[in-house]
């Protein structure tokens, strides 16, 4: 079990960078974790294991506002779909690959995306101000679900439940608001 951090983009594409720049940052404040950076996310799949906890971080074209930050616990709930995940510069984009991963049993226990809104993807570009300065943000939103999830499966090997077929909510949250946690 590992926590893994994966940066998608291609850096020469202008806002597609964002995922590949949050991961760097997040690699340079947390050496415990390992970070991988992938141009095609359908790379993932082979990077993460079952019981590993993963954050994504990738461009993302919903139509809101270039920097605006989306969090979305994916092992949990599809991707949305459409232009959401049609953002950058991949042959195949990353909520088709997480469904193929969910459809071949290969998602991980935890896997959240944080996805960067982005708007120009053009080679040889840089990245738009608003997404550079949302890089911050999003390292911090990459922090906290590994933070969060930690938190989390300490509670769960605390309650004594690795054997459990049923997972009593109110001893996880008791547990992780114990130790200051959010639930």
């Amino acid at each position: 079990m590992q926590a893994l951090v994966i940066g998608i983009g291609n850096p020469d594409r202008g806002d597609d960078a964002v995922g590949v720049e949050v991961a760097r940052q997040v690699a340079a404040e947390r050496p415990d974790v390992t970070v991988l950076e992938f141009d095609d996310p359908s790379e993932a799949i082979d990077a993460w294991e079952p019981d590993d906890t993963v954050v994504v971080a990738d461009a993302v074209s919903s139509g809101g506002h270039p920097g605006d930050i989306h969090v979305v616990d994916a092992a949990a709930q599809k991707l949305p779909t459409g232009r959401w995940s049609a953002g950058g510069t991949h042959a195949l984009g990353l909520a088709a690959a997480v469904e193929i991963a969910r459809a071949l049993g290969r998602l991980p226990r935890n896997l959240v995306v944080v996805g960067v809104e982005a708007k120009h993807f053009g080679h040889g570009t840089p990245m738009a101000d608003a997404v550079a300065a949302a890089v911050p943000a999003a390292v911090e939103a990459v922090l906290t679900a590994l933070d969060d999830a930690d938190a989390l499966l300490t509670a769960l090997d605390d309650a004594a439940l690795d054997d459990a077929d049923v997972v009593d909510a109110d001893v996880v949250v008791a547990a992780i608001d114990e130790r200051g946690g959010e639930p």
